[in-house]
C-alpha cells in the first residue's frame, strides 16, 4: 500500500519471562499498512499482540525487531502525533470534563482562546455540549468515554489508536459509541486503527479487518469491507452484504478460537 500512513514491517516482539526462561514471543513478523483515511480494525484471540502494534504505533514499546513508521519516519520515541484512546477513559477525577479534553492543549501550549474554542467544538462532536463543568463521577459510563474520545480529537491527530474503547460499555450504549464513531471518524479525515474482540463491530466499522493468529502471532489476513456507507449498527444484518462479509472474517478466525464442529 503505497499511501500508507502507518506501517509495520516484519514485527517481531519478544517478553522476558517473569520466572528468568526464555523469553516468550508474541508477535512473529507481521506486516501491515494503514493507508491515509482508513478504519482498519484488528481482531485475534486474546494474548496474541493486538494492544502491543497500539503500543508500538505509539512509541511507547519499541518493537523487539522490525520497524513501525508514521508517515514514513521511524517511530523510535513517544509519537505526539497521535491519539491514543485506551480501553477506559481515564479522565482526572479532580478536573472537569472541559478540563479534561483542554489538557492535551495545555500540555502543547495552544493559547487560551483557540483552547476554548477546540474544547467546545469536541464536546459538540461527541453530543456533550452542556457539560462542560461536570467531573468524571457525575457522567455516565458512555459520557466518560465520549469525554475520552473528545480529548483525543481536540488536538486532530491523523492518526488514532483505539484499543477496545467500548468493551466495557452495556449493549445499547455500544451500539451508540459505534453509531457516533462512525460519524466522528467520517468528519475528521482520521486514519483509525482499531482493537476489538467483537466481528461484527470490526465489520461494522471498518474499511479492512486485519486477523492475528494465535501466538506467536502473524498476520492471517486482511479482509476489505465493502459495505456502503454509513453503516446501520444498531440492525447489522440490514447493511446489504453484511451477511458475506461477516462470513469472510468468521471462516479465518475460527480456525484460531479452538470450536469443534457441531453435528445435529
Amino acid at each position: 500500500m503505497t499511501d500508507a500512513v502507518l506501517s509495520f514491517n516484519d514485527i517481531r516482539q519478544e517478553f522476558p519471562a517473569p520466572s528468568g526462561g526464555p523469553r516468550v514471543r508474541v508477535i512473529d513478523g507481521i506486516d501491515l499498512d494503514v493507508g491515509g483515511g482508513k478504519f482498519v480494525a484488528v481482531i485475534g484471540p486474546s494474548g496474541c499482540g493486538k494492544s502491543t502494534l497500539l503500543q508500538m504505533a505509539a512509541g511507547l514499546l519499541a518493537p523487539t525487531r522490525g520497524i513501525v513508521r508514521h508517515r514514513g519516519t521511524v517511530i523510535d520515541a513517544v509519537n505526539r502525533e497521535v491519539g491514543f484512546v485506551p480501553q477506559q477513559a481515564q479522565l482526572f477525577p479532580w478536573k472537569t470534563l472541559a478540563e479534561n479534553v483542554e489538557l492535551p492543549l495545555l500540555l502543547r501550549g495552544i493559547a487560551a482562546a483557540e483552547r476554548r474554542e477546540r474544547v467546545a467544538s469536541a464536546l459538540d462532536a461527541v453530543g456533550l455540549a452542556g457539560f462542560e463543568q461536570y467531573f468524571p463521577n457525575q457522567l455516565s459510563g458512555g459520557m466518560q468515554k465520549r469525554g475520552s474520545i473528545a480529548r483525543t480529537l481536540v488536538y486532530r491527530p491523523d492518526v488514532i489508536l483505539m484499543d477496545e474503547p467500548f468493551g466495557a460499555l452495556d449493549a445499547q450504549t455500544r451500539m451508540v459509541m459505534q453509531d457516533d464513531l462512525q460519524r466522528q471518524s467520517r468528519d475528521a479525515g482520521a486514519t483509525i486503527l482499531f482493537v476489538t474482540h467483537d466481528i461484527t463491530e470490526a465489520v461494522l466499522l471498518a474499511d479492512n479487518v486485519a486477523i492475528m493468529s494465535q501466538r506467536p502471532s502473524t498476520l492471517l489476513a486482511n479482509i476489505a469491507i465493502d459495505l456502503p456507507r454509513p453503516r446501520n449498527v444498531f440492525e447489522p444484518f440490514k447493511n446489504l452484504g453484511f451477511d458475506a462479509a461477516y462470513d469472510a472474517v468468521w471462516s479465518v478466525f475460527r480456525s484460531q478460537i479452538g470450536i469443534r464442529q457441531r453435528t445435529h
